[in-house]
């Protein structure tokens, strides 16, 4: 029994060691460091994606460049706190560019709209940021202004 643990525990070590020489595979999360700023024109704005679009709300830009589909995620646009735009606005949106079903789309992190407010729709990982996150994040900062 114990040269069968024995063996267990060197064949463990083995993979461990064979498994951590291996390079890692590229990450697919966007990285804060290749996020980019276009400024465009709000042409449509869409709760719902349509056929052919990642899932969530989209931004459709007018930019110098050309059109641009901005991916706002699941909660840009839901809940409290959450981004109001409307077509024809001149906003200015940062994040990651990523060719997704070999189309070139901005996943948004953050917004900023005509009023100076910059709305935030994903962490800087790239991860969507829900209405109750936005809500404990709001509450938070109340409750330390009021000490």
């Amino acid at each position: 029994m114990r040269q069968l643990a024995t063996g267990l525990c060197t064949l463990v070590v083995l993979v461990l060691l064979i498994s951590s020489s291996r390079p890692l595979a590229q990450t697919t999360v966007p990285c804060i460091t290749e996020e980019v700023t276009l400024t465009g024109t709000v042409s449509s704005v869409l709760t719902k994606a349509t056929p052919g679009m990642i899932v969530g709300s989209h931004l459709l830009l007018a930019t110098p460049a050309g059109p641009v589909d901005a991916s706002l995620g699941r909660f840009g646009l839901k809940g409290n706190g959450a981004l109001s735009v409307a077509a024809g606005e001149q906003i200015a949106a940062t994040g990651v560019m990523k060719m997704i079903h070999d189309k070139p789309i901005l996943l948004v992190r953050t917004v900023k709209v005509p009023s100076g407010e910059v709305y935030t729709v994903r962490t800087e990982h790239g991860f969507p940021i829900s209405p109750q996150s936005r809500e404990r994040t709001q509450n938070k900062g109340r409750t330390e202004e009021s000490r």
